[in-house]
């Protein structure tokens, strides 16, 4: 699972002043390889699972007390950023982002930043990528 999730991260692309939004963290694998390589300026995560956010936020604990990461109890659909914007948005195995990806895309698409670029993960060597 790390090695997969670890070659996501490589995949996104990221620049260490990113903002970005991972929705449906999991035990937050991909947030921890995040924090850890330094790629990401603002990390928030959004999962609808309160054990899942739990488990993800003790994983990246130091983040956290920095004020670097936001953890959130929430289902992506409902969720309400206000007028943040993101240059990364990603999924990995997320129900939604494959059942429906066009819904996906525009509940997610205007919390983008300009140039910003959101993307799903299903298979550790594919992704489907909606890119502005």
């Amino acid at each position: 699972m790390g090695e997969r999730l670890g070659s996501i991260v490589e995949q996104m692309e990221m620049r260490p002043d990113d903002r970005v939004l991972e929705t449906g963290c999991g035990h937050g694998v991909a947030a921890k390889f995040l924090r850890e390589c330094g790629e990401s300026g603002d990390l928030t995560v959004v999962d609808r699972s309160p054990t899942m956010i739990e488990a993800a936020s003790r994983r990246t604990a130091e983040p956290v007390e920095a004020g670097n990461a936001e953890f959130i109890v929430e289902a992506p659909e409902d969720l309400d950023v206000g007028d943040r914007r993101f240059d990364k948005i990603f999924a990995v195995r997320v129900g939604l982002s494959y059942r429906d990806p066009h819904r996906a895309r525009r509940l997610f698409e205007p919390s983008l930043a300009p140039g910003g670029k959101v993307r799903a993960f299903f298979h550790p060597s594919s992704s489907t990528k909606a890119a502005r």
